[in-house]
């Protein structure tokens, strides 16, 4: 049996690193904010420092609150976030464009001749969202030196000198094939980027370096992408299982197999690990405004936070007739219009804060529905039930509308912070290669199951709302 292990989750909003021990669970814990600056224009970025300040924080707190040493680290990462900086210094040329960043959607527009062939290629839909155009729009406005790449493989030469990403992150750029699990010549030239120095893709339990960041000398021997990350700790490793985050946004993930798939009806393939040689994908589909719609509403004084949510949407039985479709940043899945704005609708002079609650929890479960939806037909099968992790979890009012509009059970996990709990999975994998997956995934068990409530007729009439208020925003088109 191994010893602990530091998993470290570098996320939009902050840090958390959990020391891990195989016996005893999390041990420690140490958390650092992160500040992304929302500006004009759909434009979303970060100082890099910050990420790396946040890593190191966090990980030395984590450490300092186990007061027991550690026999590796893991590392977490945002996905599509990118940026560029010198790889002789370390030091970064620009800020980094984080993954809501939309500023590079009129070069996904004059590129849109090449959008199926990348789909059929990476299995990623031409968008703004993934690190391939922004990575592009960096190189066109912004600088031709250095390296541009997402922010793992800077955080991770920050730590050890390594020039590295993992398989799933890799995946995220709309740079890799998804058959051979190598860079895409044919896409690089797609994006004009055929001739910049490319990390080496590796499996996400590499060794790839030691690092004495947070103290003493560490081998880092894990690396995934967030979203990924915890669907390993879900424990949703068969092909038909699925899970959903509720972070900044809602993510939904549902296992495909060892074989490629590409999707029918909107989703992303793409890797979902790489381990000890063997890949195995996943459907994805994303929500880009969960959490971040409940800020919205918070600096609006609808609510004081989102420990309101349940208080405040549960003094009304429904959501009075309005209709709230979150689209704060855009849609991403399936419908792809990160251009378009949010909207609510049905509003009246009896309309309360708690209708406006009730609603937002709606949408997001609507939205999510969609995604659960269009997952099942490509895997052509339904999904039986879904597992679920994230901040918003703790709002019964939302689990269990999660759980009404999808007619199938909604099983919270009992595990805090599955992603860096995935990723110290897969640091223990790349430490002890006799370990088998089965081993070293925590054990998994909810802390609650949401069984529907709401008969399939009324769930389908809400649906059936959302779905309009959607089309509506299709129709009139960019605000």
């Amino acid at each position: 049996m191994t010893g602990p292990v530091l998993a470290v989750d570098q996320g939009t909003s902050g840090t958390k690193a959990l020391v891990v021990c195989p016996e005893r669970g999390v041990i420690g814990s140490g958390s650092a904010p992160v500040r992304p600056r929302y500006l004009p224009g759909g434009r979303v970025e970060v100082d890099p420092r910050e990420l790396l300040d946040s890593v190191v924080g966090a990980g030395r707190a984590a450490l300092a609150a186990a007061g027991e040493p550690v026999v590796a680290v893991g590392l977490a990462n945002q996905g599509e976030t990118v940026l560029a900086w010198d790889p002789v210094s370390g030091e970064p040329l620009t800020d980094a464009l984080v993954w809501q960043d939309r500023r590079a959607e009129p070069l996904c527009a004059e590129l849109e001749a090449y959008a199926p062939s990348l789909l059929e290629r990476t299995g990623l839909p031409l968008d703004p969202y993934f690190a391939a155009p922004k990575m592009a729009w960096i190189r066109r406005h912004l600088t031709r030196q250095g390296v541009v790449t997402t922010s793992d493989v800077w955080l991770v030469h920050r730590l050890t000198g390594a020039f590295v990403t993992d398989a799933a992150t890799a995946g995220r750029t709309q740079l890799l094939d998804l058959d051979t699990v190598d860079w895409s010549r044919p896409a690089l030239d797609a994006f004009g980027l055929a001739d910049e120095r490319l990390p080496a893709v590796v499996d996400a339990d590499t060794p790839v370096g030691t690092t004495t960041a947070f103290g003493p000398e560490l081998p880092l021997t894990g690396l995934l992408v967030d979203q990924q990350a915890a669907l390993l700790a879900q424990r949703v490793t068969e092909p038909g299982t699925a899970k959903c985050t509720y972070g900044t946004g809602a993510f939904l993930l549902a296992q495909s197999g060892p074989l490629p798939r590409r999707s029918t009806t909107g989703l992303v393939g793409c890797v979902a690990w790489r381990l000890a040689g063997r890949t195995s994908y996943c459907l994805d589909g994303q929500v880009y405004t969960a959490a971040s719609a409940v800020r919205w509403l918070t600096e609006l004084g609808v609510i004081s936070g989102a420990e309101d949510i349940d208080t405040v949407g549960g003094s009304v039985p429904d959501a009075g007739g309005v209709t709230f479709v979150p689209a704060l940043a855009g849609l991403a899945a399936p419908w792809w219009r990160g251009d378009l704005r949010g909207s609510v609708s049905g509003l009246g002079l009896d309309t309360t804060a708690g209708h406006l609650v009730r609603a937002l929890c709606d949408g997001i479960a609507a939205q999510v529905a969609e995604l659960a939806d269009a997952a099942a037909a490509d895997l052509g099968a339904p999904l039986t039930a879904l597992r679920v992790d994230g901040g918003l979890t703790r709002s019964a009012l939302l689990m269990q509308a999660q759980a009404d509009l999808l007619q199938i059970p909604v099983e919270v996990s009992a595990l805090p912070d599955v992603t860096a709990l995935g990723v110290g999975a897969v640091a223990r994998l790349g430490y002890d290669r006799a370990l088998t997956v089965a081993e070293a995934v925590p054990r998994w068990e909810p802390s609650a199951v949401y069984e529907p409530a709401a008969d399939a007729g009324r769930a389908a009439e809400r649906r059936a709302r959302f779905r309009t208020a959607v089309a509506a925003l299709l129709d009139a088109g960019p605000a």
